[in-house]
């Protein structure tokens, strides 16, 4: 307590100091753009429209986190907006001023993104702000396998299945790819995509009946999976050799496919299950302390940060996506042009279901992903029985979860202390 109160005292002094030459600038608070070439992108291509000074800052989340509940426990300060990541405001969002009333005229913003910005109360504690996730990408020779009638935007697991054993069987080889590799982000699909399409959960109903089904569907499409699959890292390498026509990935590891050749490739929304279309975004948002300076202004700010032409600047300064709906123009890389529409599709679609990055687990967050990729390889390429499997692991998951008490976190619904593992 003495800790906090001695950074308060330097928050506060700092505000005064501050003085009038910047009584009219926001500051505005960031844990992301941080490399040098974005933070000043933002500053000289993102904020300059804005009417009135912005003085842009940037820090990593614990420094960030520190200068904000300084100001709070001081009851004044000069953060005028707050820029970061979903789990950034978890911790904070008593703290947060309600947003409800800021004036986005008629931007149409990302509905599911809207509701994370809740936090789980009655009001607006962020507006979302940019966005990263994961998509599927194909090359334009297997669309001539597609299941008859299935839309790539609306496609289901059993459809992906079907269609890859199409492919394989039309071929002579499976050609869907997976980053199962030893630095493939495989984890983040089974965390968010596999088992919230099955579970609506990612923690809670890990080892369901619902899990059962998710895993052995996966073994299912295991069958019609390249082999190789388990060296890859990132799969616009094995899509450009023709090795894989199928795959997912992260979009920031399909770009240089699309971008190479641009006219060989479709991007498309991950797969729906039973529960929804279960996805991962990594969603920043902007939010106003209850201890900006200028409340007005700091609100004007943020409506400011989703107008579509804003939003538009983001992207070419950060590589981080729109939250709101905007027509891409014509001077963005062809991996832009691809994945914009796909995002767009996949987030905004009516079986939407977030399921965000694991949070409040500290260091342990390493090994929370290695249960993942531990069922996997005992249950995909071991063979193992799925049921048994499930029990084992589950067991180690609460013990992670009970050790940095985590509370649970979308797509589970929130819990009064640690995440229960059933």
């Amino acid at each position: 307590m003495k800790g906090l109160k001695t950074l308060a005292g330097v928050a506060l002094a700092l505000s005064l100091a501050s003085g009038e030459a910047h009584a009219q600038q926001v500051l505005f608070w960031s844990t992301q753009a941080r490399p040098v070439e974005e933070t000043q992108k933002m500053r000289d291509e993102v904020l300059k429209g804005f009417d009135g000074a912005v003085d842009y800052q940037v820090a990593e989340a614990g420094p960030w986190l520190t200068r904000l509940q300084a100001e709070l426990q001081a009851g004044t300060g000069t953060i005028g907006v707050l820029g970061g990541l979903h789990g950034d405001f978890s911790s904070v969002g008593a703290n947060l001023a309600d947003l409800s009333g800021v004036d986005v005229r008629a931007v149409k913003v990302n509905e599911a993104y809207r509701k994370l910005g809740m936090l789980g109360s009655g009001e607006q504690k962020y507006l979302p702000w940019m966005q990263a996730t994961y998509l599927m990408a194909a090359n334009k020779q297997a669309l001539q396998y597609l299941p008859q009638g299935v839309d790539l935007n609306t496609i289901t697991y059993d459809q992906l299945i079907e269609w890859s054993k199409n492919i394989a069987e039309k071929t002579g080889s499976p050609k869907f790819g997976f980053p199962a590799g030893p630095k493939g982000l495989k984890h983040r699909f089974f965390e968010g995509f596999l088992l919230p399409s099955y579970t609506g959960s990612m923690v809670t109903k890990f080892r369901s009946a619902e899990a059962e089904i998710a895993w052995n569907k996966f073994k299912e499409l295991w069958q019609y999976t390249n082999p190789n699959s388990t060296n890859y890292a990132f799969m616009q390498e094995p899509l450009l050799s023709g090795d894989v026509w199928v795959a997912f990935d992260h979009v920031a590891r399909l770009a240089d496919a699309f971008n190479k050749k641009p006219g060989d490739f479709v991007a498309f929304p991950a797969p729906a299950g039973p529960a929804g279309r279960g996805f991962m975004p990594v969603v920043a948002g902007v939010a106003i302390p209850k201890t900006s300076p200028d409340i007005d202004k700091a609100k004007a700010l943020v409506a400011y940060m989703l107008k579509p032409e804003i939003q538009i600047a983001t992207l070419k300064a950060t590589n981080f996506f729109p939250v709101v709906d905007v027509k891409l123009p014509d001077d963005m890389p062809a991996s832009v042009k691809a994945f914009g529409p796909a995002i767009a599709t996949m987030t905004g679609a009516s079986d939407a279901l977030p399921a965000l990055l694991p949070m409040g687990l500290g260091d342990l967050d390493g090994k929370f992903n290695q249960v993942y990729t531990d069922s996997f390889e005992r249950i995909v390429l071991g063979g193992e029985d799925v049921h048994g499997v499930l029990g084992e692991e589950a067991t180690a998951l609460k013990a992670i979860i009970d050790q940095s008490k985590a509370p649970c976190w979308a797509p589970d619904k929130p819990s009064d202390g640690a995440c229960p593992v059933d």
